[in-house]
Formats: C-alpha cells, structure tokens, sequence
C-alpha cells in the first residue's frame, strides 16, 4: 500500500473527507515530489493526491511520473483548494496544526469546508522506516564517519573552530551530501561544556577537548552524530568523563529494542552517569529521532517519556553527555535501527578516545 493510501484510508477513523498537507517533508514523503517550503500544497482527497503550485513548477510537475498524483497550477494556492474541496463536495478538510497563525486565518476566511488540525499526522506515518529508508540513512551514516575521519586527518592547534567546520562542509559537500540538517557543532576547550555551542573563531588549542556534531542530508535524508576527541594531553578528568560517557552510549544500544518505553531506555546510560556523580551535568536527552529531519519522532526520550514505546525500524540516535562548565564536556552519539532482534549501529566510526597528536 502507498503512503498516501495508507493516510486515505484513514480518513473515515478521523472522521475528515480530505486532508491537506502544508509542510515540504510530509509533501516529499507522501509523493516524492519537492517544492520549497511555502511553494504550494497538497491536498489529498479519497481519489487522489493533487500538489498546487505555480509555473515554476510546471515543467518539473509534467516530468514527474505518479500514478497517483496530480497538480493544479496556480497562483492562489487555497483558493483552488477551496475550489477543489467545492467541487468533489468534501466538507471537512483536515489540515496540520503546524502552520503559521497567518495561514490559519487564511483557512479561516476561504474555506467553505469545515477544517480540523490534526498534530503529526504525517510524522507518525514517517516514523516507522522501510527499506529503502534505511538504506539511505546507513549511506549517510557512512558517510558522516568518514567525514569525521576528515576531520581528524587536518585538525591542529592553531585552526578555528568555525574553519574546521566549513572545511568539513566542503568536503561533506563534494562527496555527495547536499546541506547541513543543522548548524555543525565544532566547540573546543571551555566551549565543549555548551551542549549546543556552536563553530565560533576561537582557535582549537593544545590541550582541549573538542566535540564534533553534524548532521547532513544525503539523498533526502541526514542522519546526526558526535565525537568528542582530544587535541594533545587533556585533563585527567575528561579522560574519566569520556569513559563514563562511552560506557552509557553502550548501555543504551545494549538495551535498545522493539517495545522498550523512551523513560526505560535513557535510564540504563542515565542511572550510570549518575552513579558516577555526574547526573547534573548530563542535562537532555537520550536521543531522538532522524530521517527527512534531523529531530522527528519520537522527539524525544528522557525521563517522563512513558508514552513512547520503541518499533521495529524507528532509527534513533543514542547521544549521552557529559558538560563541565570551565573544564569542558564529552558527548558521544550515535544513530542505531531498533529491530527486534536489538539494535543495528549504523555509524560506523570507532568511539574509542582519539588523542591528536600536533
């Protein structure tokens, strides 16, 4: 069954005659088709998919090939839903309770329709991977581990963080990757201890620990992981801190399977962390979830995550952390496949302290 069969079939449980879906990713994933964000929508009803845009889609429109989807091109996006909705007689439009206040009054004003939000209807769709999702988030985590190699490979006392980073985009970028899922985390030294700093002119210096966190999109989806490595001799307790944070990252993977609740889960790594003495300094969670973004459900696991119950191929990252303010800090992340058999590790690269020699 397609994904946009799967959404129309629920749509007598939701009680709605059609749904219509504003947000680029759940656009892409339920057709394949890209528009940029705010470019048009997609209006799905019990017959079809219809994507409204205008003309600078046209020609991409007339080459894309679905026996499913449609398009109407026009300048006034919602006017032709409403038209549309009109004209198949469809009554009650659901619609995503992520769009702006601006787009709601929009609704508000032309739909002839009765319009209801859903929340994360389509992310709870995306949640579950098939195959070739997979495949596509294992390429870019292969990819990601050898670009930390990179990395390792030109980083030296003396380069900034943000030209570490912007060396590493490039070299991201000419290996196939087509943008940054976020801002990539170079922080060096006292910086380190920020769990989102990010790349700034401070020169990476003997002695400091850095942590690495990037994520990039390669074919369409990004997976996200960290290293924390050594620039010369570090301070004996991040040497201490590091074990501790690598030791919690396995535990979690060791205990990471289908039907696991989110609370359950960032427990094994949180319980010793604590017990070590440094539950005040790990202070997020867990992991969470990529795919077509970098952050999708589950959003997040932590405690008070009861409501979150693990499935087979959720891809999850396990990223516990360790920040001393004026010392420094260690995070370790890595993305895994929940299978029922336990977890698959699809970074690739080692976890093991690297110390860089100048």
């Amino acid at each position: 069954m397609s994904r946009i069969s799967k959404l129309q079939k629920q749509f007598d449980q939701l009680y709605i005659d059609a749904f219509l879906v504003t947000e680029q990713k759940n656009i892409y994933y339920l057709t394949g088709f890209n528009l940029i964000q705010g470019d048009g929508c997609l209006l799905v009803t019990p017959q079809n998919a219809i994507i409204i845009t205008d003309e600078r889609y046209q020609l991409a429109l007339e080459e894309f090939e679905s026996d499913e989807v449609v398009a109407t091109i026009s300048r006034d996006y919602y006017g032709s839903v409403n038209k549309i909705c009109e004209g198949l007689n469809l009554t009650v439009l659901g619609y995503e309770d992520t769009i702006s206040y601006h787009l709601f009054d929009v609704f508000d004003e032309l739909m002839t329709s009765d319009i209801v939000p859903f929340h994360h209807l389509i992310e709870k769709m995306r949640l579950v991977k098939d195959s070739t999702e997979i495949n596509k988030l294992r390429a870019a985590a292969e990819l990601q581990s050898a670009g930390y190699d990179y990395v390792l490979s030109i980083v030296h006392p003396g380069i900034t963080e943000r030209e570490l980073a912007i060396k590493l985009d490039y070299w991201m970028k000419m290996q196939g990757a087509s943008e940054p899922s976020f801002p990539t985390i170079v922080a060096s030294g006292a910086n380190s201890a920020k769990p989102h700093a990010t790349a700034s002119n401070k020169p990476i210096a003997d002695g400091d620990v850095v942590t690495l966190d990037f994520g990039y999109y390669l074919d369409g989806y990004t997976a996200d992981m960290t290293r924390t490595f050594a620039v010369g001799s570090i301070d004996p307790e991040l040497r201490d801190v590091y074990k501790i944070v690598n030791e919690a990252r396995q535990l979690v993977i060791d205990h990471a399977k289908v039907g696991i609740r989110g609370n359950e889960l960032d427990a094994y790594g949180r319980a010793l962390i604590e017990e070590a003495g440094y539950g005040d300094e790990f202070n997020h969670g867990m992991g969470h979830g990529i795919g077509l973004a970098v952050h999708e459900l589950p959003a997040t696991y932590a405690p008070g995550t009861k409501r979150i119950k693990l499935k087979n191929n959720e891809v999850i990252t396990v990223e516990p952390g360790i920040y001393i303010p004026e010392i420094g800090g260690v995070r370790i992340e890595d993305d895994i496949i929940v299978t029922h058999g336990g977890a698959e590790v699809i970074t690739t690269a080692p976890t093991e302290l690297v110390i860089v020699e100048d």
